[in-house]
């Protein structure tokens, strides 16, 4: 039976039905993922049943595997090296404690963000799959960046056309009050990425923004810092966003050029949320892809 994609809007998020990921698509059902992909950014697949190298085959279909880093010093990896584990479970599958250095820097993933905007080349396709969940809370939100650019006012739009931002790891966590080394930083350096997207495909544009951006080439900080923060409420507001309810089995995927997703709290002292992500590359830094000229702005964190 062909794969069959079911809209939960117009435009953005649908469902997957009768796709089983642990086994090759046929061309035909593969044409329709990829095509719904790109239609409505976030794909959800339900009651999928996957080992970790069925997981990665799978993501591997979008563009080779983004590395995972350790963020944390000294803290060895719960999962294989090409899987980014965003749980909350230490090595003996128990949920972190209050004082966990690697859990406080996990909160980082409750602010609005795209997966890898602090690397050089930022991620494609982020493929979140839930081998647990809790009992209550803990929804994934995913805002729309596309439709957040139709309706921006148009002196707005004339600001960011063509701006480029300094995206850190260091930004994001430093919101939260969670201070990086200076190893680790050192290993996350600042990076420069395009503000405004033109997809290929689709034909349509979109904001790139996240919890990760801290600076804007060419303006003071102050006013940087406002402008972010105005353009990440426009792009958050109820219209724009979806909230996914997990259940145990669901993979989620979703297209980071043009959404941004937030995790929504739960009791993550009480309860186990096993969450594993495998993630594609983009195919270029984005100011390459935007034909921007970054001036400077890639240098280390503050």
């Amino acid at each position: 039976m062909a794969v069959e994609i079911w809209p939960v809007t117009e435009s953005f998020a649908a469902e997957v039905g009768d796709a089983d990921l642990s086994k090759p698509l046929s061309a035909e059902d593969w044409r329709t993922v990829e095509e719904a992909f790109h239609e409505y950014a976030v794909l959800i697949f339900p009651d999928q049943r996957l080992t970790q190298r069925q997981h990665v085959d799978f993501a591997l279909r979008f563009g080779p595997i983004d590395p995972v880093k350790t963020f944390v010093a000294g803290v060895a990896p719960r999962v294989p090296v090409d899987i980014a584990d965003v749980s909350n479970l230490t090595a003996d599958a128990k949920p972190y404690d209050e004082n966990s250095r690697l859990r406080g820097f996990q909160m980082g993933n409750r602010l609005w963000h795209t997966d890898s905007s602090f690397k050089e080349v930022p991620a494609k396709a982020s493929l979140l799959y839930m081998r647990s969940i809790p009992p209550v809370g803990g929804q994934t939100e995913f805002a729309d960046m596309r439709a957040a650019w139709d309706v921006l006012p148009d002196d707005l739009k004339c600001r960011v056309e063509g701006r480029i931002a300094c995206h850190a790891i260091a930004f994001s966590r430093a919101r939260l009050g969670h201070e990086m080394s200076e190893t680790e930083t050192a290993e996350f350096p600042t990076v420069p990425q395009a503000m405004v997207r033109h997809h290929g495909y689709s034909g349509r544009t979109g904001l790139y923004l996240a919890a990760h951006a801290g600076r804007i080439d060419g303006m003071a900080d102050d006013e940087a810092g406002a402008l972010i923060q105005r353009l990440m409420d426009h792009a958050t507001q109820r219209q724009f966003v979806y909230t996914h309810r997990w259940r145990t089995g669901d993979l989620v995927m979703w297209d980071n050029r043009c959404t941004m997703h937030r995790g929504l709290a739960f009791d993550d002292l009480r309860w186990p949320r096993d969450a594993q992500r495998a993630t594609a590359l983009d195919v270029a830094p984005t100011c390459e892809q935007e034909g921007l000229t970054p001036d400077g702005i890639a240098v280390a964190a503050e």
